[in-house]
Protein backbone atom coordinates (compact mmCIF):
# COMPACT_ATOMS: atom_id res chain seq x y z
CA UNK A 1 0.00 0.00 0.00
CA UNK A 2 1.36 3.41 -0.91
CA UNK A 3 0.32 6.82 0.24
CA UNK A 4 0.25 9.86 -1.95
CA UNK A 5 1.17 13.15 -0.46
CA UNK A 6 -1.26 15.84 -1.44
CA UNK A 7 0.08 19.37 -1.64
CA UNK A 8 -2.85 21.11 0.01
CA UNK A 9 -2.67 18.91 3.11
CA UNK A 10 0.81 20.28 3.75
CA UNK A 11 -0.61 23.78 3.50
CA UNK A 12 -3.42 22.93 5.88
CA UNK A 13 -0.88 21.57 8.33
CA UNK A 14 1.12 24.78 8.15
CA UNK A 15 -2.00 26.87 8.61
CA UNK A 16 -2.90 24.76 11.63
CA UNK A 17 0.60 25.22 13.00
CA UNK A 18 0.46 28.98 12.52
CA UNK A 19 -3.01 29.38 13.99
CA UNK A 20 -3.02 26.77 16.75
CA UNK A 21 0.65 26.48 17.53
CA UNK A 22 2.07 23.77 19.70
CA UNK A 23 1.71 23.83 23.42
CA UNK A 24 2.34 21.62 26.38
CA UNK A 25 -0.49 19.52 27.71
CA UNK A 26 -0.09 20.55 31.34
CA UNK A 27 -2.51 17.90 32.60
CA UNK A 28 -0.31 15.23 31.03
CA UNK A 29 2.85 16.99 32.26
CA UNK A 30 1.47 16.98 35.81
CA UNK A 31 0.77 13.25 35.61
CA UNK A 32 4.29 12.58 34.31
CA UNK A 33 5.70 14.71 37.11
CA UNK A 34 3.70 12.78 39.71
CA UNK A 35 4.93 9.51 38.18
CA UNK A 36 8.52 10.77 38.49
CA UNK A 37 7.86 11.63 42.14
CA UNK A 38 6.43 8.16 42.77
CA UNK A 39 9.46 6.55 41.12
CA UNK A 40 11.85 8.66 43.21
CA UNK A 41 10.10 7.91 46.48
CA UNK A 42 9.97 4.18 45.73
CA UNK A 43 13.76 4.23 45.92
CA UNK A 44 13.70 6.19 49.21
CA UNK A 45 11.20 4.11 51.20
CA UNK A 46 13.38 1.02 51.84
CA UNK A 47 16.17 3.14 53.34
CA UNK A 48 13.69 5.02 55.53
CA UNK A 49 12.07 1.76 56.62
CA UNK A 50 15.47 0.43 57.66
CA UNK A 51 16.24 3.68 59.49
CA UNK A 52 12.86 3.51 61.23
CA UNK A 53 13.47 -0.07 62.35
CA UNK A 54 16.97 0.74 63.64
CA UNK A 55 15.62 3.71 65.58
CA UNK A 56 12.78 1.62 66.95
CA UNK A 57 15.15 -1.17 68.05
CA UNK A 58 17.36 1.40 69.81
CA UNK A 59 14.28 2.76 71.58
CA UNK A 60 14.87 6.11 69.92
CA UNK A 61 12.45 8.77 68.77
CA UNK A 62 10.92 7.66 65.47
CA UNK A 63 9.04 10.92 64.88
CA UNK A 64 11.67 12.39 62.55
CA UNK A 65 11.78 9.27 60.37
CA UNK A 66 7.99 9.05 60.38
CA UNK A 67 7.80 12.69 59.26
CA UNK A 68 10.18 11.97 56.34
CA UNK A 69 8.08 8.99 55.31
CA UNK A 70 4.89 11.06 55.49
CA UNK A 71 6.51 13.83 53.40
CA UNK A 72 7.31 11.24 50.73
CA UNK A 73 3.73 9.97 50.80
CA UNK A 74 2.37 13.50 50.48
CA UNK A 75 4.75 14.61 47.70
CA UNK A 76 2.50 13.68 44.70
CA UNK A 77 -0.40 15.61 46.25
CA UNK A 78 1.57 18.86 46.64
CA UNK A 79 -0.60 21.86 45.76
CA UNK A 80 2.28 23.40 43.80
CA UNK A 81 1.85 20.68 41.17
CA UNK A 82 -1.72 21.74 40.45
CA UNK A 83 -0.74 25.41 40.57
CA UNK A 84 2.09 25.05 38.03
CA UNK A 85 1.17 26.94 34.88
CA UNK A 86 4.11 25.90 32.71
CA UNK A 87 6.78 23.18 32.57
CA UNK A 88 9.41 25.39 34.21
CA UNK A 89 7.19 25.93 37.26
CA UNK A 90 6.50 22.20 37.40
CA UNK A 91 10.21 21.37 37.28
CA UNK A 92 10.94 23.98 39.96
CA UNK A 93 8.42 22.25 42.24
CA UNK A 94 10.70 19.20 42.64
CA UNK A 95 11.68 19.05 46.33
CA UNK A 96 15.30 17.85 46.36
CA UNK A 97 15.38 17.72 50.17
CA UNK A 98 12.99 14.77 50.24
CA UNK A 99 13.10 13.38 46.69
CA UNK A 100 16.78 13.73 45.87
CA UNK A 101 18.22 14.85 42.55
CA UNK A 102 15.71 16.10 39.99
CA UNK A 103 15.23 13.91 36.91
CA UNK A 104 14.89 17.03 34.76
Amino acid sequence: MTYLQIGHSETLGLIHLNIMGFGVDMAKAREIHKKNIRNARTEKFPALDAEFNKTLEASGDTAAVAAKRQALRDAPADSAIAAASDPAALKAQWNTSILGTSPY
